[in-house]
């Protein structure tokens, strides 16, 4: 067989544009299985709606509308009453992919790639052969057009611009999709909607199933959630790569005003210690200036300094308050407990903070399954007992994956009165939020596997444990108490017959004394107190270790 030269080997090469790459590789961006799909396109919209109202002060009226089409083919229409998107830029937000007002910014967004809704219209495309339609009004505008993509380009392609009349605000896009599936379970859409409305107390969403049922769950509380601010990038959480970057994008003229105005905690003081490592660092040059050995140098400096944490108004939580009407609400447990870390950083200045929670009984735990023919279970869990959110947003997904289901499933239960994790009814809710969530995949299902990230929600969540493990210590004492009231009740007859022909006393008496001795010592201890150290003893109830 001849051998082929350069030129024949190259000759189908090609350059291909992003949105070439994901009609190819969907699955990346969580369009794998139709169910799954379904799901992630109204996250994706739900999500986007979220933002853009908290961005603009207004309390989110959020609804969802889903009508089959014919088999595994439905419309999706989502709306809401948020600021709209202005007509110039509506090609942009929802057909070119990797453009967004999210992914530049240091600040606690749900969405933050600028693929979201832009993969919709892709998807819709690839599956329905059809454009995406957009209604919205803004304050200066009011218009609907049809939008799709050009994938050679990554450019939108927009038709049938025309005005609107009348009362609109806010954004409604509609869009129909094939290969998907619209399923009551716990990975569909009315289980990532209801979480969705637990994690976001001032919101009001309504679902349209496609069997005519309309679901809404009316926002609990009319205050707004504290808005996170956008930060500077912290030096310790940048690598070479940023800091030549945000070099060259730079407008100031000098690099000492580089460094003041891009990085925050930054000040005369620490650029002059910062000059004092880097010895040929030039303070006057022009940024653009700034070469990949430079900015290498700047970074290792940075190591070498002391600062102060990065700013943590950055972030918006759930709050200990909701996560507990969270689990109370779905979970109806016997026993609920709730914490929530002070903001740490990851990859040394990126700040995130961790709030968890633990369910037992009641509906904890892994999903029971439904008798053959009762169809779905009350509650069902996803993905086993972890209830996982980032940033206010449910993870149905890729759990495997996940650096909640590491933390969670690596712990020794057995330390916490808890047996078998996986059998028993326990339920770990975890929320991680951060202006940079580090998301495993695109599809932003699952969280990579940080250790500090790790580390904190161990921290959180053995915090839970240990008021659990004492619950559960004073349910087994109260029961032992309970066995001990009925065995030594069964001779109280018996006794208080014999010592009435002792001394001569009243048998009643005497039964009604020892029966109220009996019933102090062993019923009228407040619930779940603590037993005597030798009932203790006698249990081997120990305390929960320390340094957990």
């Amino acid at each position: 067989m001849p051998k082929q030269n350069a030129d024949e080997i190259f000759k189908e090469f090609k350059e291909h544009s992003i949105s070439e790459f994901f009609r190819r590789n969907s699955q990346m961006l969580g369009y794998s299985g139709k169910v799954r799909s379904l799901t992630t396109i109204i996250h994706e919209y739900v999500t986007n709606s979220l933002d853009a109202c908290e961005e603009a002060d207004i309390l989110p009226e959020i609804r969802v509308e889903i009508r089959e089409l014919g088999e595994n083919k439905y419309s999706v229409l989502v709306s809401d009453n948020g600021p709209g998107i202005p007509s110039k830029l509506a090609g942009k937000a929802l057909a070119t992919v990797l453009a967004g007002t999210k992914f530049h910014r240091y600040k606690q967004q749900r969405g933050q790639q600028g693929i979201g809704a832009a993969g919709c219209t892709l998807f819709s495309k690839i599956t329905s052969g059809k454009s995406v339609h957009i209604a919205a009004g803004t304050s200066r505008e009011k218009y609907e057009c049809d939008i799709t993509i050009d994938i050679k380009s990554n450019k939108p392609l927009i038709e049938n611009m025309g005005e609107l009349q009348g009362e609109v605000s806010g954004t409604a896009i509609r869009a129909d999709f094939g290969d998907v599936k619209y399923e009551n379970s716990d990975h569909g859409v009315y289980e990532y909607i209801k979480r969705t409305a637990l994690s976001n107390p001032h919101i009001t969403i309504t679902l349209l199933a496609p069997d005519g049922k309309e679901s809404t769950f009316p926002r609990a509380t009319s205050e707004l959630p504290k808005k996170a601010r956008e930060i500077k990038p912290h030096p310790l959480g940048v690598t070479t790569n940023d800091v030549l970057e945000f070099a060259h994008r730079s407008e100031a003229k000098k690099s000492s005003q580089f460094l003041l105005e891009t990085f925050s905690r930054m000040s005369p003081g620490k650029i002059e210690e910062t000059k004092s490592i880097v010895k040929d660092l030039d303070l006057e040059q022009n940024p653009h200036s700034i070469t990949w050995d430079t900015a290498e140098k700047l970074v290792s400096a940075f190591k070498q300094i002391k600062w102060m944490v990065p700013e943590m108004d950055s972030l918006s939580e759930i709050g200990e308050k909701q996560i507990e009407v969270a689990m109370k609400n779905i979970l109806n447990p016997s026993f609920a407990s709730v914490t929530a870390r002070k903001p740490k950083v990851f990859r040394g200045g990126i700040p995130f903070v961790v709030e968890a929670g633990i369910a037992y009984g009641g509906n904890s735990g892994k999903p029971k399954e439904a008798p053959k023919g009762e169809g779905e279970a009350e509650m069902q869990i996803s993905e086993g007992n972890v209830l996982r959110f980032a940033n206010k947003v449910p993870l149905l997904f890729d759990a495997s994956n996940c650096a909640i289901t590491e933390a969670v499933k690596g712990m020794d239960w057995k330390r916490y009165s808890i047996a078998n994790f996986d059998e028993e009814p326990i339920s770990v809710f975890v929320n991680v939020s951060s202006v940079y969530v580090p998301y495993s995949g695109v599809g932003k299902q699952a969280i990579s596997q940080e250790e500090e990230i790790i580390g904190e929600i161990k921290l959180a969540v053995q915090d839970c444990a240990r008021s659990l493990q004492r619950h559960l210590s004073g349910i087994r004492n109260q029961n032992l108490r309970e066995s001990r009231y009925k065995a030594i009740m069964i001779y109280v007859k018996q006794l208080s017959g014999d010592l009435a022909e002792i001394t001569g006393a009243k048998r009643e008496e005497l039964e009604k004394s020892l029966k109220k001795l009996v019933e102090e010592r062993y019923l009228l201890n407040p619930e779940g107190a603590s037993a005597s150290p030798a009932e203790e003893k006698a249990e081997g109830v120990e305390d929960a270790p320390s340094g957990q």
